[in-house]
């Protein structure tokens, strides 16, 4: 096995910057020293040479001076609506190879309305939705209640809590003022899938070239060779019902290490078949690269049919208590040997093996 110089980029909570009035987990998705020196020293046990790089405006300088073969990139970014494709826009402009989706893949995808776009082009489910720029825009007609209201750019269920459900037209001025309000961005409102929340992970590369587009023949095979994908992930979110009805930031940062996951989710081949051809279907048009998470809603009051919520190319990688990690673990697939998949897949992206 060929030996590399690996810069681990990341963006620490520790280093983030503060300003006035910015909302209390401004910045959940950032990540803890624990997770980045797990990160090193799995890439290190890989026989690679690594070291961490924090993924700010002082990456210009740091870079060229660790001379890297190539960069593990989980930086999440701090500001700007495109903000994860900003480290990789840098590194592709100083010719850098490095893991995972590229710039327009990472803006694309972290822009939740514009993603839900892209699935309704392709006819692809998901739920239906509308922005609200203002809470007294006027409601469509294709929204019926229960909504869900959301950030159109967070992740790691910013912004999701118990009152993200609204039933009325009243609950649901209130909660979009309230989104528009604290995060300063369009609040995104979609018709509530009443059901399971599900996700899959996925690790690899379609084998391409491969076009952002799906099959005009239904009937052809259903295209997803060159994809590890992983047994699909559901929370038991039973025991938190009283406070918790959706997969929240609390639960997701909080109360992660004492959440009772279900991995493999209890389901049939015929679903799991069915969610892994809509992961490597939303995985293709987004143009995704080497590791990514799709996130499902079933539907209990239509046999439960999956519904796309989103793609998370820059999954969370804590050992432990990622959902792509524990996905891995059901794998058979320990963080470290999970960790190395990834940057294999990017290393034989770029010809290096």
């Amino acid at each position: 096995m060929k030996s590399f110089r690996v810069a681990l980029l990341a963006n620490l909570k520790t280093n983030a910057p503060h300003f006035e009035g910015m909302p209390e987990d401004q910045w959940a998705d950032l990540d803890s020293e624990k997770t980045v020196n797990s990160l090193v020293e799995a890439i290190r046990s890989g026989g690679h040479t690594c070291e961490f790089l924090e993924g700010d405006v002082t990456l210009f300088d740091t870079i060229r001076r660790f001379k890297p073969d190539i960069c593990f990139n989980i930086c999440e970014g701090h500001f700007g609506d495109a903000r994860e494709a900003q480290i990789p826009a840098l590194l592709e402009m100083m010719r850098i190879p490095y893991t995972g989706s590229k710039v327009l893949a990472l803006a694309l995808s972290l822009d939740k309305p514009m993603t839900k776009r892209i699935l309704h082009w392709h006819e692809l489910p998901t739920p239906a939705f509308q922005t609200f720029e203002r809470a007294d825009e006027p409601l469509h007609d294709d929204m019926t209640f229960p909504l869900f209201v959301k950030p159109s750019r967070e992740g790691t269920g910013m912004g999701v809590s118990g009152k993200s459900i609204v039933h009325d037209e009243e609950a649901l001025r209130e909660q979009a003022e309230a989104i528009v309000g604290r995060y300063k961005q369009t609040a995104l409102v979609e018709h509530f899938i009443e059901g399971r929340e599900v996700t899959v992970g996925v690790v690899g590369n379609l084998i391409g070239p491969v076009a952002r587009r799906l099959p005009e023949n239904e009937n052809a095979p259903r295209i997803q060779a060159g994809l590890h994908f992983l047994p699909p992930m559901e929370v038991n979110l039973q025991p938190f019902v009283d406070s918790d009805v959706v997969y929240s930031n609390r639960l997701k940062v909080d109360l992660a290490d004492q959440l009772d996951y279900l991995c493999p989710a209890p389901m049939d081949n015929d679903m799991v078949d069915e969610l892994n051809w809509l992961a490597a279907a939303i995985f293709r048009v987004t143009g995704a690269l080497d590791v990514s998470r799709v996130d499902f809603r079933l539907d209990a009051h239509d046999d439960w049919k999956p519904y796309i919520l989103e793609i998370n190319p820059l999954p969370g990688l804590s050992p432990g208590i990622s959902d792509l990690v524990i996905e891995a673990a059901a794998d058979g697939i320990q963080h470290a040997e999970l960790v190395n998949k990834i940057l294999n897949a990017a290393l034989q992206r770029y010809g290096m093996l």
